[in-house]
């Protein structure tokens, strides 16, 4: 075993899991603080108009994205092949949650950048699970 790799993985696969993982988690508290009702008062104007106006599809749509890429990531940590399954479900929900927010007028563009990091991150995630599983990180 040289100093590059650790139990058959390259030590790049655990850094890419983890901050797959914090990614996601954040995202999870956010999805969790937006449905709080106390939290959604303290937030500014239109974050709260966003959130507010947000359809329920587009609500499940967030969790959806969030919540399986938590899960994908960890499954991902397991060195499980299902995780990619998990990222595309993922994927989908964060590409249908921000289709309200393309239509409102004056969103808050931390939250279209927001959105759209969901989106790259998760086709990246898509991406690189089926590159390591053909390298049978993961199985």
């Amino acid at each position: 075993m040289n100093d590059k790799t650790v139990s058959g993985v390259h030590w790049s696969f655990r850094v890419i899991g983890a901050i797959g993982l914090v990614f996601n988690l954040m995202g999870c508290m956010n999805f969790i603080s937006q449905m709080n009702a106390d939290m959604v008062a303290s937030m500014p104007e239109a974050y709260r108009a966003m959130v507010e106006s947000r359809p329920a599809w587009a609500t499940g749509a967030f969790a959806i994205a969030v919540f399986g890429g938590a899960l994908g990531c960890l499954l991902l940590l397991l060195r499980k092949s299902a995780a990619f399954y998990l990222f595309v479900v993922s994927l989908v929900g964060a590409v249908a949650a921000q289709i309200p927010l393309v239509k409102m007028a004056g969103f808050p563009v931390e939250a279209l950048i927001g959105g759209l990091s969901q989106v790259v991150i998760g086709a990246f995630l898509i991406w690189y699970s089926k590159r390591i599983e053909r390298k049978d990180w993961i199985s």
